[in-house]
């Protein structure tokens, strides 16, 4: 067992603030890993690894948990694949350096977790249920992205930013009006929705 473990944790967490790179708010991340123990989750599909800190805080949660995630940016894949070994995590966590939107992923999951692309949150879900099991989870971070979708238009300050944020509101839309799912937003972290598919 590595003796060092919330080191290195801190120094991930340090590495992407320094780089400007997003990871979960540690409420968000606590939420995540509770969730996984209690609904026995064994096994997750994550778009958008960035560094890889959410999968390898999510694998250290449960020894049993084997994770699939996929980055396109090739810098933060090859961090991430670094972190991984480093924690020697290699055995648990699938690395997929491509474009989540052309991938093509086998098998079945009991959860998919979107951190990636906010503006493409609506095509990952409809690209990934077909992998998603009967009763399984799709949870998606940064529901709230800091604040900002509880703001009104004249109060963000840029045009990109204005659409990102209608973009995040049709995607929380598109979750409301699934049929097929049981979906609860909370207010945790950076905002977190969490839609579960009901048994047909």
């Amino acid at each position: 067992m590595i003796a060092n473990v919330e080191s290195m944790i801190r120094d991930m967490k340090k590495y992407a603030l320094d780089n400007k790179i997003p990871i979960m708010q540690d409420e968000g991340i606590d939420f995540l890993t509770t969730f996984l123990i209690q609904k026995q989750i064994s096994n997750v599909l994550e778009i958008g690894t960035a560094i890889g800190y959410s999968a390898i805080i999510m694998a250290l949660a449960n020894p049993n948990l084997k994770i699939t995630t996929i980055e396109k940016d090739e810098n933060r894949y090859l961090e991430a694949v670094k972190n991984i070994k480093k924690f020697e995590l290699e055995d648990r966590i699938t690395l997929i350096f491509h474009d989540a939107l052309e991938a093509n992923i086998e098998g079945e999951f009991d959860l998919i977790f979107i951190d990636a692309a906010k503006g493409q949150n609506i095509h990952f879900f409809e690209k990934y249920e077909k992998n998603l099991k009967e009763s399984g989870y799709i949870i998606t971070d940064n529901m709230s992205f800091h604040g900002l979708v509880e703001k009104t238009e004249n109060e963000i300050p840029s045009r990109s930013l204005r659409a990102l944020v209608r973009k995040i509101k049709e995607y929380r839309t598109f979750l409301e009006s699934k049929t097929d799912y049981e979906v609860e937003f909370l207010n945790i972290g950076d905002g977190i929705a969490v839609a579960r598919k009901i048994d047909k």
